[in-house]
Order: structure tokens, then C-alpha cells, then sequence
């Protein structure tokens, strides 16, 4: 592949002011920085369009195998840096903006996060997609559009509101309308004999329509599509209806449209609610095959070359209708066979897991199912009789059949998506090495002795691209002065630094790098918050989704043990500490929502408490997105991976952090044990049970109550917070909180909270050692390149896609 030479500054220069001049429609006197973020958007889209187009035309010429990555998340963030830096366009632009008096740090920053995507699922997928344009993988990401994301977090007196994420307001120059790629997605209806075939007739259709967003490899190698589907009715207006008066009636069927496009997981705690869940899945699911296969017969003609031309894979259950839709189309648009239609998908479709948490394994009422996607009903059935006869011919009991089933017949009736999606795909990979342990002793024991073969292990990874070059250019630099420039195409090349990490000269560079990068981020939280936070303390980090799981109460209930031991014993010499959260609870997630009032209700008495003052705060930052993460992740000394384990597939921020030299503390849970294993032991803090002594415990009979009361910080803790000490203005607001620890702890919190405490006075001794400190976090960079995103898509294109 030849690639044209990088432009000139004076190229650079005359593109901005072109797009300016001619796309944007303002000169240079009357233009706003807005405009010259527009502007400088343009002009370096036109050099990725060129890499675009060259990419797609050398996948037809060779007759390359497409990946296709199906996933209800992509956490993108700002596109921007990530093109500027892949492109290597930093110099050109940064020069050309300052002649005309901007930095591109602050057009960088005009950009909104796109909302596409909530926790780490979503941000896996796009560093997916990133490492499959700098691999050279030709490769389609498919999602929705979502008009209005999860929510904007607001936190008003402490407590979560959410609020529409307006990303779109002002448009979206990065993303291109293909109204030629529009397909019609049906609900409901019936399923008639047509002779021999039968028809499915759905009672109600939208119209899904591709918006295509480029995707830069590194270095520019690659340029891939991520296509996300917006939705429109195909009568926008009934016209009979407005002009009778009926004038929201009359646009009905665009509402409903466009209710599939809007939000991010809806709440599903209501029907209402579980019903939009589902539409969406099949909205996106079905359009997504529907491409797939248009351009497959295209450009192939035979659809029984599938699994040659195309590897699907499967971003967790959301997408999982994907397996009876591409068997519905098939057989009933192609002609196939039922069975060779179930080899061919097999042949074609991977799942990925990513929890062991059942109620997150998908599964949807029989008659919601029927009702929406009656065709897709009957395929289930179809599947899962040929299933079952499997199992029934390889002797398994009762039980296991059961467990098979992709119908759970206990109680409510309902649809498996997880079974279905394994049972209609060739691979079904974990995220982490203990993971896909866990993953055939628990949630698929028995698929997994029918079909021993299928389970696999591909552990996460991250871009270096994003999470360490664009994040942190700082540090990047050193370790460019220290080891060269291998590493920028290969992390583990970072591995050179271990030789150096008792290098006093080198140390002193990187934490002048961490420092710098804390001043800026106390800055910001000061802005946001208004909280005052010293860069010379220790800065402690959880930030992610808020789940009990997760154990963010885990942390809360130490840091008011600590509050209460620094006021108890002030002659001790403690660590300046600052405790950092952030993250999102879904909305219709009581305990979750009460955890992040209390975080704040926590820093409000802390943080005004003059006995510790300089000893330790406490910060909720609002409205955790990717863009906050990168401001966080660089300037964080300790990591916190505390989820119960056996319960954290894997975790991705763990291996961000390692990545920008903090110290982990954390259990042995998803990918923790394999970070542990690269880094060293003495190089991170692991602490509590493992997940088989959890299991041990839940199964053997766990007192929670008499673990508290025997622990006199424990007990100290839990009776202030459910005593009200921290919500003066409603004593008995986390009394149910704290009654769930008492009555049965299910996540381990009390069981582990001794060992946590002693873990967190390791690391207080260790923040001590300057120089011990400091080799360990050098030791963390140089040892977790393996936990690269390229590693791991390597993984995936040589053992499941078959594309390298």
C-alpha cells in the first residue's frame, strides 16, 4: 500500500481556510472558535476521506473477509485528537492554528463526547475498532445513533439527575448520511403458509438509514466504517389525520420511529420499557444483517460463501437476535435449507460474554418475544429443538437439558438470548483468563459440555494510542527519550523500561509528568466542582459505572473508617489522600443512585471537617465521559479494581491506569490476576477473597452481621453512615443501604472490608518510599503493553475471524 506523502504546513494552512471560507461560510475576521473547530474538522476529514475511499476499494480488489463488530455500545469520545494523532497531522495543524492565533488543545475541546455508549463495553468496542483500522483488518462497526445517548449527569444537592445528552444540537461533522443503505425493519404481525415457504407479514415497519462515522488507524494504514442506524417511519406525516385536526396523531408513527433512536438502555423496568429494549435490539440487529448480506451478494453472488467473505461477532446478548435474524433471511429471502442455514450462521456469527451477572444475561417475556417477532419465535423453536436432541443423544439429565434450553420454562416464560447466541455461533469467548474459567462452571456449564470446543479466552485490551500517546503526551515523551520510538508500534516494547525503573533521573521525570498532570486536574475538578485539592496528595481513583458489584460502598464505608481514624488519632502521620469517583447509575437503579448521594453526602461533611483538613477529600465528579476519564486516568497514583470476585469480566480502566504509571489495588477479579502476573506482586496490592472462596462462602452460609460487629471500624462506620451522622437532614436515608450489609451482604463488602482497610495502609506505607513508589508505577508502564487492544484483535482475527 502507498500512501501519499504528509501535506505541508502551507497545505495544512490553505485547507483549514478553505473549508472555512467555503463549507463553513465565514472569513477570518467574523469566524468564532466554533467555527474554526468546524473548519479544522473538514480539512483533516478530506485527507481521512482519500485514506477512506483508497481502504474500501483495496478490500474489493482483493476480495478481503470483512469483520463485522455488532455492538449496542461505542464509546468514541471526541474524534479529533484521535485522527490528528493517528495521522500524524499534530505539528502541521498545531502550526497552522497558531498563525491564525488558536491552540488546537482548545478547539479540541469544543467537541462534544459522543453519546454512543455508557461504560466499558461500549469504550471496548470502539478501541475495537481502532486496533482493526491500525492492524489493516478490513472491518464495519455496526450500532445506533442515538440521538440523546444515556444522560447527561447532573448533580444537584448531591443526588443524580439526568438530563438528554444533546451532542447532536449543532450537528456532527465527522459523519456522513448514506441514504442509498436504508432498509425496512418490521414488528409484530403474522407468519402465513406460502406454499412450500411461509412469509412473515409484519403489522408495523420503519425505515433504518446508515450514517457512516471513519474510523483512522494508526499511522493512517487503515481507514474502517463504523455504521450506526437512525430510524424514520415511512410515512412521516399522515396527512389525512392533520388536516382532520388530529395533529399529533398524525405524527405517530414518527415518534415511534424515532423512540428507537433515542435513549440508551431505557429503563426496563416497566413492559413499556422492556418492549423499546427489544425493538431496538432487532431494529439495529436486523439492519446490520441486511447489510451485511446486501453486499456480500454484491460482490460475491453466492450466499453460501458467507462464512468465507464475512466474520460477525457479537458485542454481548444485545445483538444476539442477529443469529434467527440471519437464519430468517436465509430460508426465507434465500432459499437455504433450515439446517444448512444454521450451519452457514454458525459459520459466520462469534459471541462475546461479558458478565457472569444472570441478570444481565439477557432474556425477554415468551409472549413480548411472539408478539414483536413472531418469524423470529418460530426459528428460536427451531434451534432450540435441534439443540436439545443434541444433548438428549449425548445422555445429559434433565437438569442440563433445562439449562441448554433456549426457553427458560421455570415460571414466567422466557427467551435465552445468551443460550441463543451461543448455540448460534461458532466461537464464544471470554474477556479474561478467570472469566472464561468461571464462564463453563456457572452461566454455561452445560452448553459447554455439549459444545466443549466453543468457549475461548480473548482478554480485553486498550488502545496506546488513545490511553497513553494522545492522553498523556507527556509522559509518552519520556518514555520516547528513555527507550526511543519502537513502542509507538509495538507496547511491548515498553517491556525496555523495567531496566530502567531504578533510574532515579528517570523516576524524577515521570512524576514530574504525574504532578503536572495532577495541577491540571485538581484545576478542573475546582471548576467543576468547586473543591479545592492539594496535587501533592495522594490521588485516589474509581471511576465506572456505578453497580454495588463494583463495590464503590466498599470504598465509601473506608474513607469514613478513615475520616474517623484521622480524627481519633491526629498524632499518626497520615497520608494526604484524595478520593476520587465518578460514574453513571442507570436511572431506574435505587442503590446505585443512593451510593453516588452518599459519595457526595461523605464529601460534604469531609471536605468542611477542619480536623482533617489536607489529610483528605472526597470528589464526585459529574457526568463521567471519555473525555473526563482522559484528564483522570493520567494523573491518578492508585487505581481501584475492588469488584467482588468472580463477578468483573475484566475491566479496561485497570489496564488505562497501569498504562499511565498508578498502583492497583485491587482483588482477584476479571483481568486483575492477569495484570498481577505481568507487573509483579510487589508491584500491585491485591487483597480479599478469590472467587472461589466467595462461591465457598455464599454456599456454606455467610453471617454479615457478625463480620461487622466483631470489626469495631466496620461496626463504627456502617452505624454512622445508617445512623445518619452523614444525612443530617434525613436520618434514616442509607438505613436500608446499610440493612442490606447486615441481612446479607451478597457482594462481599463486610467479608472484605478488613483486608481492603489493611491493604489501603499498604499503600500508605508505599506512597512513602518515594523511590520505591516510583519504581513500581515505572514497572506498571513498562509491563502492561501485552494489554494492548492490537494484542487482542490479533487474537481474534488469527483464532475466531480467520482474517490474518
Amino acid at each position: 500500500m502507498t500512501l501519499s506523502p504528509p501535506p505541508s504546513n502551507a497545505e495544512i494552512d490553505a485547507l483549514i481556510l478553505d473549508a472555512l471560507n467555503h463549507r463553513v461560510g465565514k472569513d477570518e475576521r467574523a469566524a468564532k472558535p466554533h467555527d474554526w473547530y468546524t473548519a479544522t474538522v473538514y480539512a483533516l476529514r478530506d485527507k481521512v476521506i482519500d485514506r477512506w475511499m483508497e481502504s474500501t476499494r483495496r478490500t474489493y480488489a482483493e476480495g478481503a473477509k470483512r469483520v463485522y463488530y455488532l455492538s449496542l455500545e461505542f464509546l468514541i469520545g471526541r474524534l479529533l485528537r484521535d485522527a490528528v494523532s493517528n495521522l500524524d497531522l499534530n505539528g502541521a495543524l498545531e502550526r497552522a492554528l497558531r498563525s491564525h492565533g488558536f491552540e488546537l488543545s482548545e478547539l479540541e475541546d469544543l467537541e462534544p463526547d459522543a453519546a454512543l455508549g455508557n461504560g466499558g463495553l461500549g469504550r471496548l468496542a470502539a478501541c475495537f475498532m481502532e486496533s482493526l483500522a491500525s492492524l489493516d483488518i478490513p472491518a464495519y462497526g455496526y450500532g445506533i445513533r442515538y440521538v440523546n445517548g444515556m444522560f447527561r449527569q447532573r448533580i444537584d444537592d448531591g443526588w443524580q439527575v439526568e438530563l438528554p445528552e444533546t451532542w447532536l444540537s449543532h450537528g456532527n461533522p465527522w459523519e456522513f448520511d448514506r441514504r442509498e443503505s436504508a432498509y425496512r425493519i418490521g414488528f409484530g404481525g403474522e407468519v402465513v403458509a406460502d406454499g412450500e415457504s411461509v412469509e412473515w407479514k409484519p403489522a408495523e415497519q420503519v425505515e433504518a438509514s446508515a450514517v457512516d462515522t471513519p474510523v483512522v488507524g494508526w499511522r493512517g494504514k487503515r481507514v474502517n466504517t463504523l455504521r450506526l442506524w437512525t430510524a424514520h417511519a415511512l410515512d412521516p406525516i399522515k396527512l389525512d389525520a392533520f388536516n382532520a385536526g388530529d395533529h399529533v396523531g398524525a405524527l405517530e408513527g414518527e415518534a415511534r420511529a424515532a423512540s428507537l433512536v433515542r435513549v440508551l438502555y431505557p429503563a426496563d423496568s416497566h413492559r413499556a420499557g422492556q418492549e423499546l429494549r427489544l425493538r431496538q435490539e432487532y431494529f439495529f440487529s436486523a439492519a446490520s444483517i441486511q447489510d451485511i448480506l446486501r453486499r456480500h451478494m454484491q460482490h460475491h453472488g453466492d450466499i453460501r460463501t458467507l462464512p468465507d467473505k464475512a466474520a460477525i461477532q457479537l458485542n454481548d446478548t444485545h445483538p444476539a437476535v442477529a443469529v434467527a435474524e440471519l437464519v430468517r433471511l436465509l430460508v426465507d429471502h434465500h432459499g437455504l435449507e433450515f439446517d444448512e442455514a444454521l450451519d452457514v450462521t454458525r459459520r459466520t456469527v462469534a459471541y462475546t460474554n461479558h458478565t457472569l451477572l444472570p441478570e444481565a444475561l439477557e432474556s425477554w417475556p415468551l409472549p413480548l418475544f411472539e408478539r414483536l417477532l413472531p418469524r423470529h419465535m418460530q426459528i428460536i423453536y427451531a434451534i432450540n429443538s435441534r439443540v436439545l436432541r443434541e444433548a438428549r443423544k449425548k445422555g445429559m439429565d434433565d437438569a442440563a437439558v433445562a439449562a441448554i434450553s433456549l426457553i427458560d420454562e421455570g415460571g414466567e416464560r422466557r427467551v435465552r438470548m445468551a443460550n441463543l447466541a451461543f448455540a448460534g455461533a461458532h466461537s464464544v469467548n471470554g474477556v479474561a483468563a478467570l472469566h472464561t474459567e468461571l464462564m463453563k462452571q456457572t452461566v454455561f456449564h452445560d452448553l459447554h459440555q455439549l459444545y466443549p470446543k466453543k468457549i475461548n479466552n480473548k482478554t480485553n485490551g486498550v488502545t496506546p494510542r488513545r490511553w497513553l500517546m494522545q492522553c498523556n503526551p507527556g509522559l509518552t515523551n519520556v518514555i520516547r527519550d528513555a527507550i526511543g520510538d519502537a513502542f509507538l508500534d509495538d507496547t511491548e516494547e515498553l517491556g525496555q523500561l523495567n531496566a530502567l525503573a531504578g533510574d532515579a533521573q528517570l523516576g524524577e521525570r515521570i512524576a514530574e509528568v504525574k504532578r503536572s498532570n495532577k495541577v491540571a486536574l485538581a484545576g478542573h475538578i475546582k471548576d467543576l466542582t468547586g473543591i479545592r485539592v492539594s496535587p501533592d496528595a495522594l490521588f485516589d481513583v474509581q471511576i465506572k459505572r456505578i453497580h454495588e458489584y463494583k463495590r464503590q460502598l466498599l470504598n465509601l464505608i473506608e474513607t469514613v473508617a478513615l475520616y474517623d481514624q484521622i480524627r481519633s488519632h491526629p498524632e499518626r502521620d497520615w497520608v494526604p489522600r484524595v478520593k476520587i469517583f465518578g460514574g453513571k447509575a442507570a436511572p431506574s437503579y435505587h442503590n446505585a443512585k443512593l451510593i453516588i448521594k452518599l459519595a457526595n453526602d461523605i464529601a460534604r461533611r469531609v471536605n468542611s471537617d477542619p480536623s482533617v483538613a489536607g489529610l483528605l477529600k472526597v470528589v464526585f465528579v459529574p457526568n463521567y465521559n471519555v473525555t473526563l476519564a482522559e484528564r483522570i486516568i493520567p494523573a491518578a497514583d492508585l487505581s481501584e479494581q475492588i469488584s467482588t470476585a468472580g463477578m468483573e469480566a475484566s475491566g479496561t480502566g485497570n489496564m488505562k491506569f497501569a498504562l499511565n504509571g498508578a498502583l492497583t489495588i485491587g482483588t482477584l477479579d476479571g483481568a486483575n490476576i492477569e495484570i498481577k502476573d505481568h507487573v509483579g506482586d510487589e508491584n500491585i496490592v491485591i487483597f480479599g477473597m478469590t472467587a472461589d472462596e466467595v462461591a465457598e462462602k455464599r454456599a456454606n452460609g455467610y453471617n454479615p452481621r457478625a463480620v461487622i460487629e466483631g470489626s469495631p471500624e466496620l461496626r463504627q462506620a456502617v452505624e454512622a453512615i445508617a445512623g445518619g451522622v452523614f444525612s443530617p437532614d434525613d436520618k434514616d436515608r442509607y438505613k436500608g443501604l446499610m440493612g442490606g450489609l447486615y441481612d446479607s451482604d451478597w457482594f462481599m463488602v463486610a467479608a472484605d472490608f478488613e483486608a481492603y482497610a489493611s491493604a489501603q495502609r499498604e499503600v500508605d506505607a508505599r506512597w512513602l518510599d518515594t523511590a520505591g513508589w516510583r519504581k513500581s508505577a515505572i514497572h506498571n508502564i513498562a509491563n502492561v503493553g501485552w494489554f494492548s487492544s492490537d494484542r487482542t484483535i490479533g487474537e481474534y482475527a488469527r483464532d475466531i475471524w480467520g482474517v490474518m
